[in-house]
């Protein structure tokens, strides 16, 4: 019985030294270390130009928005009207920027995964770092992309991040084209739902667009806010909460 228990103990522990066995050569193995580095420069590259992408969208955002109100301010004959068209590039904008970030998290999961689960065990010199699943779902993620967030979670963080500045100070700006330009002065509140009307546009739809985009905008960056987190935890200089 003893015999026989000790066998089965040594089939056990097997695996697992086969797998300590196989990090320990991962790790002082120069073709594998080679191949890892360029296969993380690589991925790094890609984040890049996706980064770069993102940042594309946004300039334009600021671009066509900073236009749109100079355009606005610069003559008093230029209905408020304007500010729609504004609020729908930005929209698109948005849009077409969380597909990309898609795109962008996707990958960059991948490069947090190897920075993780090779270059830290690389720095420490720590071959028990090295197991794990790490490696199959990286290679699961190479034969099968998959985005790792949802889409309004996607709008969610590019409006949390950049657009509900771009958003806010297009409200601000409609607010003051109507006050500055009004046909008749603005003292009350019912002075200022009729300045919303514009020719055939009823009042209540401009004040339903307005308080619309306010509340969306508001309730998705706040929402998003809370149910997820950023690329980077917030432990400034406590430096003795850096964990490994």
């Amino acid at each position: 019985m003893s015999n026989y228990s000790a066998r089965v103990s040594n089939e056990n522990q097997a695996p697992a030294n086969d797998a300590a066995h196989a990090a320990q050569a991962s790790l002082y193995d120069q073709g594998y270390v080679n191949a890892m580095s360029h296969f993380y420069r690589g991925e790094l590259g890609r984040i890049m130009v996706w980064r770069q992408r993102l940042d594309t969208t946004t300039n334009w955002a600021v671009t066509s928005s900073t236009a749109i109100i100079t355009i606005a301010f610069s003559n008093a004959g230029v209905p408020h009207l304007i500010f729609f068209f504004n609020l729908a590039i930005v929209w698109i904008m948005l849009w077409i920027e969380a597909r990309r970030y898609r795109f962008y998290d996707a990958f960059r999961a991948r490069v947090r995964m190897l920075e993780a689960h090779f270059l830290v065990p690389m720095v420490m010199e720590n071959r028990h770092l090295l197991q794990g699943e790490w490696k199959k779902l990286v290679c699961e993620d190479l034969i099968l992309p998959s985005f790792k967030i949802g889409k309004l979670e996607a709008v969610g963080r590019r409006l949390k991040r950049n657009y509900v500045f771009i958003f806010i100070l297009i409200m601000i700006a409609w607010v003051m084209k109507i006050f500055l330009h009004a046909t008749e002065p603005i003292d009350t509140v019912g002075a200022f739902y009729r300045a919303l009307q514009l020719g055939h546009i009823s009042s209540w739809l401009v004040a339903i667009i307005f308080v619309g985009t306010l509340v969306s905008v508001v309730g998705i960056a706040v929402y998003v806010g809370r149910k997820t987190s950023g690329e980077i935890s917030e432990f400034g200089s406590h430096r003795s909460l850096w964990r490994i």
